[in-house]
């Protein structure tokens, strides 16, 4: 007669069947998933609103420029350096990269504006008119 020996017992028990090894693969993907959805569109939404931040801080040295020279800039390049002939310049007033959007893309700017004196526009996340989501334009000004 075979007697119960506890640790054979054990031994036969000890470990994970593949099936159990391939639910927590599919759990662990699973969750890779989401947190990685979840980060990436988190960037996107971050440097939308960094570019509607950045606009309306733009904005706002137009406009101190346009206190201290009686008129908005011509060009937003009139902001870093003096316009030729200029006496009452006294920048600047952004630096190269306040001209760029959080894509690396130009600002652009239109004088005179739609609505306004200017207009400020960035492109979205494409950098080009039109666009969905996180591509749309951006305005300003």
């Amino acid at each position: 007669m075979k007697r119960f020996n506890s640790t054979t017992h054990r031994r036969r028990n000890a470990g994970f069947t593949l099936v159990e090894i391939m639910i927590v693969i599919a759990i662990i993907a699973l969750i890779a998933g989401v947190v990685a959805t979840n980060v990436l569109g988190a960037g996107d939404k971050a440097k939308y609103k960094l570019a509607q931040s950045q606009l309306n801080t733009l904005a706002g040295k137009i406009e101190t420029y346009e206190i201290d020279n009686g008129q908005p800039p011509a060009q937003l390049q009139d902001l870093l350096s003096a316009p030729s002939g200029s006496s009452t310049w006294l920048g600047p007033y952004a630096k190269e990269a306040d001209l760029k959007d959080p894509w690396g893309t130009a600002i652009e700017y239109r004088r005179p504006g739609q609505t306004g004196k200017y207009d400020l526009i960035s492109y979205g996340a494409d950098g080009r008119p039109g666009g969905t989501e996180f591509d749309r334009d951006i305005t300003g000004g």
